[in-house]
């Protein structure tokens, strides 16, 4: 009896690892896994008023594309080397005309 008792005892043990093992392969959340990125999705869509606006909108009349390359290269190279004072440490300061000064009377 003692021996039956030790068996059923090594089986018990045997199952209930075989139990959890097999639980930690189990995913515990289906129903999350099924919704997983829908939150986001919907924020995504909330922000945007009207998704097919590009398809509304004609599309504008106006400069041709050398010109307006042109236009981004003239712009481009405005800010390349900018526009330098004849003399930087002279700021501010005037000549003494007729500015308005004291007459050191």
């Amino acid at each position: 009896m003692k021996l039956a008792t030790l068996l059923f005892a090594a089986r018990a043990a045997l199952s209930v690892t075989v139990f959890i093992a097999l639980g930690g392969c189990m995913t515990s959340t289906p129903i999350w896994d099924a919704h997983f990125g829908e939150a986001e999705r919907a924020a995504t869509q909330a922000q945007i008023i009207d998704p097919l606006a590009a398809e509304h909108a004609p599309s504008a009349d106006g400069i041709d594309g050398k010109a307006a390359a042109s236009a981004m290269t003239q712009y481009d190279k405005s800010f390349a080397q900018p526009a330098t004072n004849v003399n930087p440490f002279v700021i501010g300061i005037s000549n003494g005309g007729s500015s308005g000064g004291s007459s050191g009377q």
